[in-house]
């Protein structure tokens, strides 16, 4: 991965946040204190920074689906997308909009997939069948 980013997220429960992250998504956990974890997403450092409330959350429509606003993610290839989209389902995980094709025949097509961590941040998944269709319109 040429350039990782670095995304800080509000959690309510650091258990519980690690146990998603950890055991749900599968991402391995790396530096921690009693107020932060960070694990690694997909090559990503994902921090879960400890705070008292939840978020509110708000939606936009986009290919008839309601779209959780704010929401972050990550691109997978197709291989990681079924995989984990399967380990998911065997898990009986909750989406907020199940795995599907989005802008089928069309520039930009993708896998996608929603899911709220046990703290409600919402997390997109997609996948293209290459990355040069990431951006093109």
């Amino acid at each position: 991965m040429k350039n990782p980013f670095h995304l800080a997220i509000p959690v309510n429960d650091l258990v519980t946040a690690n146990n998603f992250y950890q055991h749900v998504l599968g991402c391995k956990r790396g530096r921690a204190s009693d107020t932060w974890i960070d694990f690694n997403l997909f090559g990503h450092q994902l921090v879960c920074h400890y705070v008292d409330q939840k978020q509110a959350s708000h939606s936009n429509p986009v290919d008839g689906d309601e779209v959780p606003v704010p929401h972050f993610g990550v691109i997978l290839n197709f291989e990681q997308f079924d995989y984990l989209s399967k380990r998911l389902f065997e898990q009986n995980q909750s989406f907020l909009i199940e795995p599907k094709i989005r802008f089928e025949g069309e520039p930009g097509e993708q896998r996608t997939m929603f899911l709220q961590d046990p703290s409600g941040n919402a997390i997109e998944f997609k996948a293209f069948k290459t990355l040069d269709s990431l951006f093109r319109s």
